[in-house]
């Protein structure tokens, strides 16, 4: 019997040459980004949450380094900002403010996310459209619980606040993520034959 090798799915990250020095910037470059992403946000008057870029990175970091290098980078977010790092959106940190489910959402969805894209469904327009829902759905999740939670309000209620009026803006970022990602494996893709 023939042992052959199989070809382990990569992500965006592994066509960087490097090791450790490579994933240690990618991590600490995502967080960061997210953190100036943050920084973009818009006050709503009518919901504690702010409008703002930081689910478009969370997504693309997930996809483009990989569920333990994106989770790593979220989770460094997370506990920089926690520790009282202001790059929480509106120059935020700690933890006892309405919006904070979605920072712990954060570290979920990059997981989720890598993962999925590390088994190739980022490949393609709909596959990352779909990877870019379910995480957004992630971070729904954890962000309109902690909202209901903080504010003591009931589900219909935080669904509305923390994330119908986001909907738009997320479909938004999602067609975005979906076009930049199979771009970018076509582009590396060529750049390896080339």
């Amino acid at each position: 019997m023939t042992a052959q090798a199989v070809a382990r799915p990569r992500v965006l990250a592994d066509l960087i040459p490097g090791e450790l020095a490579r994933d240690v910037a990618l991590v600490v470059g995502a967080a960061a980004l997210t953190g100036l992403a943050a920084q973009v946000a818009v006050p709503l008057p009518f919901t504690p949450v702010p409008l703002s870029l930081q689910t478009l990175t969370v997504l693309l970091a997930g996809a483009a380094l990989g569920p333990m290098r994106g989770g790593a980078a979220m989770g460094l977010y997370l506990v920089a900002g926690t520790l009282g790092v202001p790059w929480f959106s509106e120059q935020r940190s700690g933890w006892e403010f309405a919006s904070f489910g979605y920072i712990v959402g954060f570290v979920l969805a990059a997981i989720v996310v890598g993962a999925l894209a590390r088994r190739g469904a980022d490949r393609t327009v709909p596959g990352t459209a779909g990877l870019m829902v379910l995480g957004n759905l992630l971070i729904y999740v954890l962000g309109v619980s902690w909202l209901a939670v903080s504010l003591d309000a009931d589900l219909p209620t935080a669904i509305g606040l923390g994330a119908t009026p986001f909907l738009l803006g997320d479909a938004l970022k999602i067609a975005v993520a979906a076009a930049l990602l199979p771009a970018a494996w076509r582009l590396a893709g060529a750049a390896r034959r080339d």
